[in-house]
């Protein structure tokens, strides 16, 4: 229902500035650049799920081999006793642990083509237990705001941009990213917790999440001691080592079971077919009002606002250059991505502003494309809680971003 009025939110806002740029201002290219948007998002969001399509496919085939061959069991032992207590509703060795576990591996090392596909697994898998088909349900909100969360531990691609714009040391926003979205990580699953009343103080919860503290913690400290080079040279080759390494491990458990792995890959690249085409109206609806937004101006005023408003109480307000990317980074991706690149260009790469960009574009992920596109793909209406205490572990994600960038480069 919160999505439905921020939806509407986006068009009538976008109206509002228009008649007053219209009426006041003699802007008359701003309604033609509205409608414009809505056309070249529509295309957009269309072009997209196409191009998921055959990435779903694929990996809903690999997925289904991996079902059938046991990896369910495999995992449920690994890290079942937490996912029991973050998800007491699903119970124990369900399906729906599988593509959680690998969903939430793929968006630490940075694969989000591989991330979505196993996202949207679990989303169905999830769904068949959903007792109220329309709603989501408490498993499906705690899935969903920590993928929103986007914890990250090999931000590459970032890296990359960096050091295409010519930064120094492109590395050097690497310990501030994964801080960054671990905050958020955290407030998205005590947001959570509070609203579904979970114990996080549970003995099985405390010790797996010292667990991920240990080795996030020895993580930053061995990338400390590497070159840039080294630092990307590990994080491309490690990311795609495991991603097809789980290819030849689902292969080998096909095997292991004598199933039929070829019809099973079939019959799981049907039903991701099937959830891609689901997917294209959410998508689309979503992109489009993001679009109009733009397009209106309005987030260029709410940016001025900000600064003003932070000048006026003797707040530093170097950081608002960064704040296109923040703003832009719960609605669209490509579009935060975007803001970043610009903010490297204007400030450049080794810049607050441009290494700030950076940090907050890591420090969660697409908030409303993901609910678009996840409960779209099973058919829920009713979020519940799930954008509240998503867009709040995005908040948190960028205060955070915000205080470690003045923290490692101010």
């Amino acid at each position: 229902m919160a999505l439905n009025y921020i939806w509407i939110f986006f068009f009538l806002i976008a109206f509002v500035i228009g008649l007053v740029k219209l009426i006041f201002f003699g802007d008359f290219e701003v309604f033609p650049e509205m409608v414009n948007s809505t056309f070249e998002m529509a295309k957009t969001g269309f072009e997209i799920s196409l191009g998921l399509t055959g990435v779903l496919t694929f990996w809903s085939g690999i997925m289904k081999i991996g079902e059938k061959g046991g990896i369910v069991n495999i995992i449920s032992r690994l890290i079942g006793p937490f996912f029991n207590k973050l998800f007491p509703e699903l119970g124990r060795n369900h399906p729906a642990y599988g593509p959680i576990m690998l969903n939430f591996a793929a968006n630490m090392l940075g694969l989000d083509n591989a991330a979505t596909p196993m996202g949207l697994q679990a989303m169905n898998e999830m769904q068949k237990a959903n007792p109220i088909k329309d709603t989501a349900s408490n498993a499906q909100i705690m899935f969903i705001v920590l993928n929103a969360s986007g914890l990250t531990i090999i931000p590459i691609s970032i890296m990359v941009y960096r050091a295409q714009l010519g930064a120094a040391d492109p590395s050097d926003v690497f310990i501030p990213i994964l801080l960054s979205t671990f905050v958020s990580s955290i407030t998205g699953l005590i947001t959570v917790s509070i609203y579904q009343r979970l114990n996080l103080w549970d003995r099985t919860i405390i010790s797996y999440l010292a667990g991920i503290l240990v080795f996030v913690a020895g993580l930053i400290y061995w990338t400390s001691t590497l070159s840039q080079e080294n630092l990307s040279l590990f994080s491309k080759v490690f990311s795609n080592v495991i991603l097809f390494s789980i290819i030849i491990a689902f292969l080998l458990l096909g095997l292991r079971k004598k199933i039929n792995a070829y019809e099973a890959f079939i019959d799981g690249a049907k039903e991701g077919f099937t959830t891609a085409v689901k997917i294209i109206p959410y998508l689309v609806a979503i992109l489009v009002g993001i679009g109009v937004f733009r397009a209106s101006g309005a987030m260029e005023y709410m940016i001025a606002g900000i600064r003003w408003c932070v000048e006026a109480v003797g707040i530093n307000s170097d950081f608002v250059g960064s704040l296109p990317t923040a703003l832009m980074k719960p609605l669209s991706g490509s579009g935060s991505r975007g803001m970043m690149v610009d903010a490297m260009k204007v400030f450049g790469a080794d810049s607050f502003v441009g290494r700030l960009s950076c940090v907050v574009q890591a420090g969660a992920d697409t908030t409303f494309f993901i609910l678009a596109v996840y409960f779209g793909s099973v058919g829920i209406k009713k979020t519940r809680h799930a954008l509240v205490c998503a867009l709040t572990a995005e908040f948190v994600g960028i205060i955070a971003s915000i205080f470690l960038g003045y923290l490692f480069f101010h």
